[in-house]
């Protein structure tokens, strides 16, 4: 079960098509889905929880809580929607886009893609954009 929450003013356009998307490239991957919470947010609460839970006192557009076990995955994804409209000026791309890029980083990051050295970078951005190709936007 995929889940949508909202602790700002903003909500997904489709959010049906939304979770149809993500639960495709999870099953392409092998995996299945348990419980996957998305909480769409403003900076100063993803700021406060990447304080409070992981020592950073720097703003994130991201942040998962992974639950996975083995190939059940399942995790919190809190996405901060200024830090993602603000990526998608920086990468001149649409905030569609970048929010799709993002929702979809946090469930590769379920499935064993990491994002740390370049090697891993360069995968992830691969996965991202592979899956970002069967997105409506």
């Amino acid at each position: 079960m995929i889940a949508f929450n909202y602790e700002t003013n903003f909500n997904l356009k489709n959010e049906t098509t939304t979770e149809k998307w993500i639960l495709e490239a999870v099953e392409e991957e092998g995996f299945e889905v348990g419980e996957i919470n998305y909480i769409f947010c403003n900076d100063e609460y993803l700021h406060k929880i990447n304080v409070e839970f992981l020592q950073h006192d720097t703003l994130t557009d991201i942040i998962s809580f992974d639950y996975t076990l083995g190939k059940l995955i399942g995790g919190d994804i809190f996405i901060s929607i200024e830090r993602v409209k603000d990526n998608a000026i920086d990468f001149n791309v649409s905030f569609e886009e970048e929010l799709h890029r993002v929702l979809i980083h946090g469930i590769l990051h379920y499935m064993g893609y990491k994002d740390k050295t370049d090697e891993e970078k360069q995968l992830m951005r691969a996965k991202e954009n592979y899956y970002l190709k069967s997105v409506n936007l």
